[in-house]
């Protein structure tokens, strides 16, 4: 059992959910190390008395996994194998004072915005010349982006405004800053994120600015590729579409949850969109962008979703033939629209509907990489595991989409470098080449 020493404070940061959370634990890492305070992410020793859970309350099993870690660590505080525990995110933020009554062996609760305060219980100065600054968890050659802050959408099933706020962009100038220090420490890839990327600008410049954000960071030396994710449907900033197809290093890649196509649904969920428009948004961007891959995420079971519905949206999905495609079983929230509704379709049906989109995906999917085999591609290789390289083409995103697989016997490559790879067979959901340069 550890017991109090005078031994210099070590921080370990654990951090659950989205990668919006992994940037906001990046910037709190970065924070420490400039006190002077020692730092983990996600160590797996026992040398760190002081614990920070970031946490997320989206959905369910979000919560769930949450609450399970901070009584996991609220145990080990009281073995004796860690002092302090201090937990923030969004699942703070949101139910402060449920998991104040309930797990009142953490230390202190913060919410999303309280990182000065946080920063003062530990003993460390927030340093607001480290704006645009951090100390990045993911390998060295990708980093997460994030634009802005909350979200002003009304969407019924979702509980982010809650807990993230109204909608705040960062400025070009903090973002660039962002990016070139990343650039120095041999960050290549941005991946931008936000709650809604296409409301970006809006309320700093009183239009969107998407378009010009793209062209700013496209122009820094030593960006090679930028890859757009949660943009939203509703009034599309058509003007980026423009600026990826022209810009090489903007990656043919968007991440477009577009939720559900029904209009009976659309209108549900209050999307501000309707069916005929989301099937002429989807058919635009690949005009304006040819060859672009489309990832889009889906929920199924949402209160008031018919047989009807669930079928148009098969119909959606086996036409437009997505790229990439993920889908979500609804998960009832209260705070939300949605949740003063009826939760009226079982969780075996939701279940059920989601494997049958997920079915026809899959043989979508299957499709599409057959014609991959025997095209060269640009790979951006993450990792070495189970005696292959694996990587991503400009197609593909971290974690949650397709990757591409060679050899480590017969070939070789360092991480975080790209390569050209010949592709020789394609299963589900993977890509399987080797080496050519």
């Amino acid at each position: 059992m550890k017991t109090k020493t005078l031994k210099k404070d070590k921080v370990n940061i654990i951090t659950l959910g989205c990668s919006k959370n992994i940037v906001d634990s990046e910037v709190l890492y970065g924070q420490l190390k400039a006190s002077d305070i020692e730092v983990t992410h996600e160590a797996t020793g026992d040398d760190a008395n002081i614990v920070i859970i970031n946490t997320c309350g989206f959905i369910d099993n979000a919560k769930e996994e949450s609450i399970n870690t901070i009584i996991r660590w609220a145990e080990a505080k009281q073995a004796g194998i860690i002092e302090k525990l201090y937990v923030t995110g969004c699942l703070s933020q949101r139910y402060m004072p449920e998991l104040q009554k309930e797990i009142p062996e953490v230390d202190k609760y913060f919410g999303t915005t309280h990182l000065p305060q946080l920063l003062k219980t530990i003993g460390a100065d927030y340093k607001h010349e480290l704006i645009g600054e951090r100390i990045i968890t993911t390998p060295s050659h990708y980093a997460y982006l994030k634009i802005s802050e909350g979200c002003d959408r009304p969407c019924s099933f979702c509980a982010i405004p809650i807990m993230r706020g109204k909608h705040i962009s960062k400025s070009f100038e903090q973002i660039e800053t962002e990016v070139k220090s990343l650039v120095k420490q041999g960050t290549k890839e941005f991946l931008l994120i936000a709650q809604d990327s296409t409301f970006y600008g809006l309320d700093l410049y009183g239009e969107r600015k998407l378009a010009e954000l793209l062209q700013r960071i496209s122009d820094i030396p030593g960006v090679e590729w930028i890859r757009l994710h949660y943009a939203y449907p509703s009034q599309f900033p058509m003007d980026a579409l423009d600026v990826m197809a022209e810009r090489k290093n903007i990656c043919n890649y968007i991440d477009i949850p577009l939720q559900h196509v029904s209009d009976n649904m659309l209108k549900i969920m209050r999307r501000g969109i309707t069916r005929q428009r989301t099937e002429e948004l989807v058919q635009t961007i690949r005009e304006k962008v040819p060859g672009i891959s489309i990832r889009t995420t889906l929920i199924a079971g949402h209160p008031g979703e018919t047989e009807q519905d669930f079928l148009d949206l098969c119909d959606f999905v086996r036409r437009n033939r997505f790229d990439r495609l993920g889908i979500f079983t609804y998960s009832h929230e209260e705070g939300t629209y949605a949740g003063t509704l009826p939760d009226d379709v079982p969780q075996e049906i939701k279940e059920e509907r989601a494997a049958i989109i997920m079915e026809i995906q899959q043989e979508i999917s299957t499709e599409l990489n057959k014609l991959k085999v025997g095209k060269v591609m640009r790979v951006l290789f993450d990792r070495k595991e189970g005696g292959f390289y694996i990587g991503r083409t400009e197609f593909d995103s971290v974690e949650v989409d397709n990757e591409v697989l060679v050899d480590a016997k017969t070939n070789f490559v360092r991480i975080g470098d790209f390569a050209n790879v010949l592709i020789e067979s394609a299963e589900d959901f993977d890509l399987y080449g080797k080496v050519i340069s």
